[in-house]
């Protein structure tokens, strides 16, 4: 959508400087911008490549300019950039009403403007949001409740009963309802535990294609308003999610584990079950946090057991002069038996 920087900066409350009328059409990397593209600059050391960019307007920090483009000029240009994105990039649409191959049920209940893909599958007593898209060969399971302008992109599966907030974005192969790991142990048989709860994913997720969120075993699975979870992605059941928390991929999160607000989940964690991690804590890439084991608030840790990051950064170093400690300590026991 073609869009001005007055319009922009009205829009971001940005100060304007140079021609009000400057096109913009899209977005763009300096080195990719064309005349009618936006790019930012959010530091000193990006300022030869903004200037030499092609691109026509750029997001700056107060007090900067740039010659011969116009500029945007705000706190934070980076977090503009992902601001104007909105403005100025439609989404593409998913489906275009509701296609002759998908099949609907009599029952579902489906609100203004929502369009349903080839083959995709709504089955009894499903409501769906005015504004929904849902891409093809989606399956929504009996009594599924969207909020309103959810998109649903293909292979999508919901088991019967989730609830999704409004404008949750759920990519290609994410599962949402299926059943927790759950067994207990009789002599030589795996009895499977009751996986009978539900699954609350509120406004404003996103969730990365084939990520999966189990339904609670007796209880519910929730996610808070907020929280983006990357692609391959295993919740399991029972597990909370706090507000804008932020999950990497790869990432395993164990049953009846609550992860906080605010917090950072790397990529490649393990989570084993009744993990509490709290709000604002940081979690290395491909750390293990053991049963039971509470990671505070603000905390940063790493590694497998998870440790605070200096102890980490410590052990660590250690660990990579274990070579050199072992040749002095075989050339000690040398000496030690010579004599």
């Amino acid at each position: 959508m073609m869009r001005t920087a007055r319009d922009l900066a009205e829009f971001l409350g940005a100060q304007l400087g140079g021609d009000p009328d400057r096109p913009i059409r899209g977005l763009a990397g300096p080195e990719q911008a064309g005349p009618e593209d936006l790019i930012y600059c959010d530091s000193a050391r990006h300022l030869d490549r903004a200037e030499a960019s092609r691109a026509g307007t750029a997001l700056v920090p107060p007090g900067v300019t740039l010659a011969g483009k116009t500029v945007l000029q705000v706190p934070k240009p980076k977090l503009a950039f992902v601001r104007a994105a909105t403005l100025v990039i439609e989404p593409e649409p998913l489906a275009c009403g509701i296609h002759p191959t998908a099949v609907v049920a009599p029952s579902a209940r489906l609100g203004p403007k929502v369009t349903i893909g080839p083959y995709a599958v709504i089955e009894e007593n499903v409501e769906i949001g005015a504004g929904c898209e849902i891409a093809a060969h989606c399956f929504l399971g009996r009594g599924a409740r969207l909020g309103e302008h959810c998109r649903l992109y293909p292979r999508v599966t919901l088991y019967s009963g989730a609830r999704l907030g409004d404008r949750v974005v759920l990519h290609a192969g994410v599962v949402v309802g299926s059943d927790g790991f759950g067994y207990v142990r009789d002599d030589d048989r795996q009895w499977k535990f009751p996986q009978i709860g539900g699954v609350e994913i509120a406004a404003d997720v996103e969730i990365g294609a084939n990520t999966t969120i189990d339904r609670g075993s007796l209880g519910v699975t929730r996610i808070q308003q907020g929280v983006k979870i990357d692609n391959l992605v295993q919740v399991a059941h029972n597990v909370e999610i706090g507000e804008r928390a932020v999950v990497a991929a790869q990432t395993g999160i164990s049953g009846s584990s609550t992860v906080g607000a605010d917090a950072v989940v790397g990529g490649q964690v393990g989570i084993a079950d009744h993990v509490v991690i709290e709000q604002t804590a940081v979690i290395g890439a491909q750390a293990g946090i053991p049963s039971g084991k509470r990671i505070h608030s603000g905390q940063v840790v790493w590694g497998t057991p998870a440790r605070p990051l200096d102890k980490f950064k410590r052990q660590y170093a250690w660990q990579a002069r274990l070579p050199e400690l072992a040749a002095r300590l075989a050339r000690l026991e040398e000496k030690l038996g010579a004599k």
